[in-house]
């Protein structure tokens, strides 16, 4: 019988390295961040990354809207509180179309969507009426009531992204072929909608709505010569609608740039990169800026994360930049969890509308893009951009409560109003 010769020992710093890492409070990091990763994978971690990511951006921004107006606001009417109230206002209202759009059902969504696009078409015809209204050259305002304007874009973003979903699904085992892509869809549903955006001079929403179309059209299925075949249909009518238009001639040619002086076109793009330089890494401090104080024309609006990044520095840009990261990994685990062809579609045509649109917004601001004039959504002051993508993401809401498992979990939840009752000491019966 032979005996087993032990191998050589490894030494005791060679065993280590194979441990898992202690942590002072006991077990280790691996134990320690298994749960946090099993609640990753809850049926409801799409809805409360939604809801969590949305309502602070708006909080954020209506804090920035009140810092970077307040100038403003105070030279226009006296009170450095206008702009902020009907900020306010609007995300009040826009917060009550949220709740009653995350309550509806799925299949309501698939009623409402022609009719939804059908009266933003028709409000978008309105600017060409005596109640439109122009903005810094872009004819796409309606003044419905004495003071109070709406901007029709915006909703026809959301009745483009509902009719495509629908459009779009029930085609589905048909868009192999090149005319079941072409009708209805890009025409004429997609050439009206974005025609008319564009005949107002509306560049920015424009290419917004080919960035929409086109995240419909990839998740759709739409084989890959049909999709690049669209892109550069519209590419084209894009960049005539550039070449043709001085002004934004000379923003192209000012980001190449192509700056003789710091006014002109340059002035709005040199004062936004001001406003960073100056915040250096932890900002000057909120409410202390310099460039809102009539130097940065837009402060509020199309060039707030310039504000954000001179105020609050590099922290405060860059939780900006992770919660739009945040909702993107939402949206994007929505697509993937959700059974519904439809909800997959909608939910990728919002995700693109928003990031697309974040995007052109700081890449503006920071010198990456020529400046084209969209908001950072949910951020920058404007009640009809606001309202509408407050929808938009109650619509969302509504889909992930549709998750394989999350409304059960959801129903099984106390509401807050009832964990708050529970707390309450009950009277004794005598």
């Amino acid at each position: 019988m032979t005996q087993a010769v032990p191998g050589p020992r490894r030494p005791a710093s060679a065993r280590s390295t194979s441990a898992p890492i202690a942590l002072p409070g006991g077990g280790s990091l691996l134990h320690r961040a298994l749960p946090f990763l099993a609640r990753l994978e809850s049926p409801v971690t799409s809805y409360y990354v939604l809801l969590g990511t949305t309502a602070i951006l708006v909080v954020i921004g209506l804090v920035m809207v009140l810092s970077a107006s307040m100038i403003t606001s105070y030279r226009v009417d006296g009170s450095t509180f206008t702009v902020f109230l009907d900020q306010a206002k609007f995300a009040v209202i826009g917060v009550v179309g949220a709740v009653v759009a995350s309550r509806l059902p799925v299949r309501w969504y698939k009623r409402l969507a022609l009719p939804a696009l059908l009266g933003a078409l028709v409000l978008q015809a309105l600017v060409f009426t005596k109640l439109g209204v122009s903005v810094n050259g872009n004819r796409n305002w309606v003044k419905i009531l004495p003071g109070v304007q709406l901007q029709p874009s915006e909703l026809v973003k959301l009745g483009l992204i509902l009719v495509g979903a629908a459009v779009l699904t029930k085609k589905r085992k048909l868009l192999g072929r090149l005319r079941h892509v072409v009708i209805p869809f890009l025409i004429p549903i997609v050439l009206v909608t974005v025609g008319l955006v564009l005949v107002g001079h509306d560049l920015g929403t424009a290419l917004i709505l080919i960035g929409i179309v086109a995240a419909l059209l990839f998740v759709s299925g739409v084989p890959a010569r049909f999709f690049l075949l669209a892109a550069g249909m519209f590419a084209v009518m894009a960049m005539g609608f550039v070449v043709t238009n001085q002004n934004r001639m000379d923003r192209i040619t000012s980001w190449l740039g192509n700056c003789d002086n710091a006014d002109g076109t340059c002035y709005q793009s040199i004062h936004g990169l001001y406003a960073l330089a100056d915040g250096g890494w932890w900002g000057v401090g909120l409410g202390a800026s310099k460039e809102k104080w009539s130097w940065l024309p837009e402060a509020h609006n199309d060039f707030i994360f310039a504000i954000i990044g001179e105020e609050l520095g590099l922290p405060g840009t860059f939780v900006i930049l992770l919660l739009f990261t945040l909702l993107a990994w939402g949206c994007y685990r929505l697509t993937q969890r959700s059974r519904d062809q439809f909800v997959r579609v909608a939910t990728a045509g919002v995700m693109a509308w928003i990031l697309i649109q974040a995007i052109i917004n700081i890449g503006a601001v920071i010198g990456l893009l020529p400046v084209i004039g969209v908001p950072l959504p949910l951020v920058s002051a404007g009640g009809s951009a606001l309202v509408t993508t407050l929808l938009a993401l109650g619509m969302l809401l509504s889909f992930a409560r549709n998750e394989p498992g999350a409304r059960a979990i959801l129903a099984a939840r106390p509401s807050a109003v009832r964990r708050s009752l529970a707390v309450l000491p009950s009277r004794r019966k005598r």
